[in-house]
């Protein structure tokens, strides 16, 4: 809520006599009245019967929507509230700019307007005023919902959000902007709407955080390719072996001729060998003298 003046809180205390609300209630009211430029409030106060909103030109809504006389009551405080706001109106505002938000269980809706450079006797000065970069003068439309606040600069297509101590400014490219929505739960993401509709405000281009340039990140490079995983089996065909890197066919016992003895101790086997060739008459004496005589001379 927005704090009195010295002479704020006078009013205020004037209003809570006339009208039987509390001094509380009354400047609660003085703040919703001069948020919404003198023309509209949105409400919520127990003494007021919980949310309502109030528009000049007599419609009037309240939670306690059965209470008649609360309801002209409530409604007479803020004739009088923007009665007193404009006697007390020190500068215009240079446009309005509106944001939207919803409270968890109590589905409250809280509607602010706020001027670019509107300034009222009846309050005092907001230390946080003119929070948005210097150099971008007065803003189009300004405004504030929950813990931010917004200012619009639709001639330099920028638009300036605080959240905190940090200060963000965003190139607005080619959108007249209107108004914000905050998305209470979830994720908590802020949406504006321009002659597009309904566009994320992380759509828009950083410009600058606290004053320093925010250099846009290039993009990732191409992701390397995947080597092939290796083949099980040999890389190249199998060729078929010479003759002469293939290893010697087995000699038959059957065959003297074929017997290739290579030592001593072979020599002798192939003559036992031969010995029982001969005993079984498979070969003749001649044929067993002859190849004695030729494994002997091999040794």
């Amino acid at each position: 809520m927005l704090p009195l003046s010295s002479m704020g809180q006078q009013i205020a205390q004037t209003l809570s006599n006339r009208h039987g609300f509390s001094v509380d209630a009354v400047s609660h009211m003085l703040a919703a009245v001069y948020n919404g430029n003198g023309s509209m409030a949105q409400f919520s106060h127990p003494e007021f019967g919980g949310s309502g909103q109030w528009m000049s030109g007599g419609m009037m809504m309240i939670g306690d929507m059965f209470n008649q006389n609360l309801k002209y009551r409530v409604a007479a405080l803020c004739d009088d509230c923007a009665r007193s706001i404009a006697e007390n109106q020190t500068g215009t505002s240079s446009g309005v700019f509106q944001s939207q938000s919803q409270s968890g269980g109590s589905n409250y809706q809280d509607q602010q307007t706020g001027g670019g450079s509107a300034e009222n006797s009846l309050f005092a000065p907001d230390p946080r005023r003119n929070w948005w970069p210097s150099e971008l003068g007065s803003p189009s439309a300004s405004g504030s919902q929950n813990h931010m606040r917004y200012a619009y600069f639709a001639n330099a297509q920028r638009l300036a959000v605080a959240t905190g101590d940090d200060v963000w400014l965003y190139d607005t490219l080619h959108h007249n902007i209107g108004g914000f929505s905050q998305q209470q739960s979830g994720d908590g993401s802020i949406t504006f709407t321009s002659q597009f509709g309904i566009v994320p405000l992380s759509s828009l281009p950083v410009v600058s955080r606290n004053g320093v340039t925010e250099t846009p990140q290039a993009p990732p490079g191409p992701t390397p390719p995947t080597p092939a995983p290796p083949q099980s089996g040999p890389t190249q065909p199998m060729q078929e072996a010479s003759p002469a890197e293939l290893p010697p066919a087995p000699v038959s016992s059957s065959n003297p001729s074929q017997t290739q003895p290579s030592n001593a101790n072979d020599v002798f086997d192939t003559l036992n060998r031969l010995g029982g060739l001969l005993d079984k008459g498979y070969i003749t004496q001649e044929e067993f003298d002859r190849k004695k005589s030729d494994l002997l001379d091999r040794i």
